[in-house]
């Protein structure tokens, strides 16, 4: 793991670094904040999962969660959204390819050697954050914003081993039945529908549920509301009998103004449920 550049921030550190990743056979960069009592010994962790066209810095540079992860003492993971350099492929759509990895392992050409960006969040940058930051190893929590909150929401009802609190804003909430899926769903998994399930939030809480409860903040006036299918995932929640909190947020868009309003509230949350 190289270090590309560290800066203190609100008592704390804020760190990017970069590796040569196994995984996705190419070089990755992530970020990593860790709060001042970190200096005191490990400290639970929460990861974030940014969303479509975005890598690790956008969700540190614009979410605002390091002054509310000092106050809390949260470690923030940022992973890279897709794989990158030459030789990944990649699309001239914004929504397919490099910034769009949908957090899924690629089974179909010419994704699969590349994109599997499940394995690497659950894994391999896993065992790398452990083993190089002062981190609790079983004290982590997983949110994220669209993209990423969908994947957030299917990699921990996938691995409740692995995360203890789980919550996110404006997920993807029913990929299988959205452009923002089907598309990206069926070129890196194949056409064959059975397959997608795993990757679908909603799908998956009605099969497996999730063992605590979670958060889900979605923006009312989010332009992007008819991709997203919020009303599948609250829905599901009721019909389930999720234990949870829904909440539709008036006026709020997609943007990261509505992730930063709200990112205090996520923050306290895992933090609760981590410590």
């Amino acid at each position: 793991m190289e270090t590309v550049s560290e800066n203190r921030c609100f008592g704390g550190v804020q760190g990017v670094y970069k590796h040569d990743s196994n995984t996705c056979g190419c070089e990755m960069t992530f970020a990593v904040y860790t709060p001042p009592q970190a200096e005191d010994g490990p400290v639970p962790v929460l990861w974030y999962l940014s969303g479509l066209t975005c890598t690790h810095e956008n969700a540190m540079t614009k979410a605002g969660l390091q002054e509310h992860a000092a106050r809390h003492g949260l470690a923030i993971v940022y992973p890279d959204t897709s794989p990158r350099g030459e030789g990944v492929a990649d699309d001239e759509a914004y929504d397919l390819g490099k910034g769009a990895g949908f957090y899924v392992n690629a089974t179909r050409a010419p994704w699969k050697p590349h994109y599997r960006m499940y394995d690497y969040v659950v894994s391999e940058l896993r065992d790398i954050v452990e083993k190089a930051m002062p981190v609790q190893t079983d004290r982590h929590g997983i949110t994220g914003h669209s993209m990423g909150g969908h994947g957030a929401l299917t990699i921990a009802m996938r691995n409740p081993d692995l995360f203890a609190s789980l919550s996110a804003f404006a997920p993807i909430a029913n990929p299988t039945q959205s452009d923002w899926g089907r598309k990206q769903l069926s070129a890196y998994l194949g056409d064959d529908e059975s397959a997608w399930s795993d990757h679908d939030a909603t799908l998956l809480l009605e099969d497996r549920g999730w063992k605590g409860d979670i958060l889900v903040d979605q923006g009312g006036a989010d332009q992007f509301l008819e991709l997203l299918k919020p009303d599948a995932l609250a829905g599901m929640m009721t019909r389930r009998r999720q234990p949870g909190t829904f909440r539709m947020q008036k006026g709020y868009d997609h943007s990261y103004f509505f992730v930063n309003s709200f990112a205090g509230d996520h923050v306290a949350w895992h933090a609760e449920r981590l410590q």
